[in-house]
């Protein structure tokens, strides 16, 4: 039979009449005779994890039918005194408090509400920013200005419609100041004293003797401010004119036709033609915004103002057609068909006016008139569509009340 059939009882190289030098690790009857040699100056003596004889730095073989040995620890000697390794044991030699835990009894409850995630860098910087719209106006602040204009204009008109005077007298004034401050930018200095004064003059007249003194009051005015530049010279007079001009014609004059279409009766129908007038204007801008947010798709004037487009624009018509339909025929008695004219009329020209003063402050470079109505800008940044409505309003009711 064959050594390498296992019927034979032993296997390979397994010679059981030899006696074996090391069993299990612990020296036979023959000894080696090279230990001392072998093991002299071995930099692993007295390690019990090298391998090896026992009490030599090696510690017995082990097999795979006996029970694991306990080894003692490793203190590595470059660790001091009171920082030794710890005790190492055994998985199952471990305190009971020290095992793995129940992975059942932390397993997430379905039925648990998520936890709220804390404020991140995004949501924490958010907080201490300034409400307002996305185009950086203080919202706030925009609606309350805006309500107590609302509520003076109405009260002056309601209460005692003389005080409409004064209104327009004061935006009119705030105006002059705006548009001298403002056309600085371009090098011309216009006079502000004789525009003041030729603003209230205009206003006051157009109250007492109608159009031929709201004219005149134009001339006069214009007259005062050419004289004032020629105080200063010839070059300041060619410089300032232009600019003279254009404030006197644009405020106070265009502003002052709001006075005549309250005219000749002031305290009957005169204050529902204004309100039906400035309405008319309220309508224009809230149809065209509306319109140009959900269907606003092709610009309109995109190098004068990008975000007008055709759709707002006829959503301002619709929206001012249809409410000064309803509003001359409830207030003043005026067949709705003269409403529709009307109000398509004064949203075309509240559109231009806009445009007119968006092309202005474009030249100017600058975004707002100025800064004295929180929220909205300066006070011609809201008289840019009524400037150009209250005239043609004016001239519209004298074409209705002719017919």
């Amino acid at each position: 039979m064959s050594y390498l059939d296992p019927r034979s009882g032993q296997t390979s190289g397994d010679d059981t009449s030899v006696p074996a030098p090391y069993y299990y690790g612990v020296p036979g009857d023959i000894g080696d005779p090279y230990a001392a040699d072998r093991h002299a100056g071995d930099p692993y003596a007295g390690d019990p994890y090298a391998g090896g004889p026992a009490g030599q730095g090696y510690e017995p073989a082990w097999h795979a039918d006996e029970p694991p040995a306990q080894a003692a620890p490793i203190q590595p000697q470059f660790l001091a005194p009171d920082r030794q390794a710890p005790d190492r044991q055994a998985p199952d030699a471990q305190a009971p408090d020290a095992q793995a835990p129940d992975r059942q009894a932390i397993a997430p409850d379905p039925n648990a509400e998520p936890s709220r995630r804390g404020p991140g860098k995004r949501r924490a910087g958010a907080k201490g920013r300034p409400k307002g719209n996305r185009a950086g106006r203080n919202l706030p602040a925009a609606i309350a200005v805006g309500v107590s204009l609302v509520l003076v204009v109405l009260a002056s008109l309601m209460v005692w419609p003389p005080a409409f005077l004064g209104v327009i007298a004061v935006a009119g004034s705030a105006g002059i100041w705006e548009m001298t401050r403002a056309l600085k930018a371009t090098g011309a200095d216009a006079p502000l004293v004789p525009l003041l004064a030729g603003g209230l003059l205009i206003t006051g007249l157009a109250w007492y003797d109608g159009p031929d003194a709201l004219l005149l009051g134009l001339a006069v005015t214009i007259l005062a401010s050419v004289i004032w530049r020629l105080a200063d010279g010839v070059a300041a007079f060619r410089r300032d004119l232009t600019a003279s001009v254009l404030t006197a014609v644009y405020v106070p004059f265009l502003l002052s036709f709001g006075v005549l279409v309250q005219l000749p009766d002031a305290s009957g129908n005169g204050r529902w033609r204004v309100l039906c007038t400035l309405l008319a204007v309220v309508l224009s801008d809230t149809g065209g915004y509306a319109f140009g947010v959900f269907l606003g798709r092709h610009k309109m004037a995109p190098t004068i103002s990008p975000g007008k487009t055709w759709e707002g624009f006829a959503g301002s018509i619709c929206a001012a057609a249809i409410g000064s339909a309803l509003l001359l025929y409830f207030l003043l008695g005026i067949p709705a068909y003269w409403g529709l004219l009307f109000g398509a009329v004064i949203s075309i020209v509240a559109v231009i006016g806009d445009l007119a003063e968006s092309m202005l402050k474009r030249d100017l470079g600058v975004k707002d008139m100025s800064n004295l109505l929180p929220g909205h800008g300066g006070v011609m940044d809201r008289l840019d569509s009524i400037l150009f409505a209250v005239p043609t309003a004016y001239l519209l009711f004298a074409l209705i009340a002719a017919n």
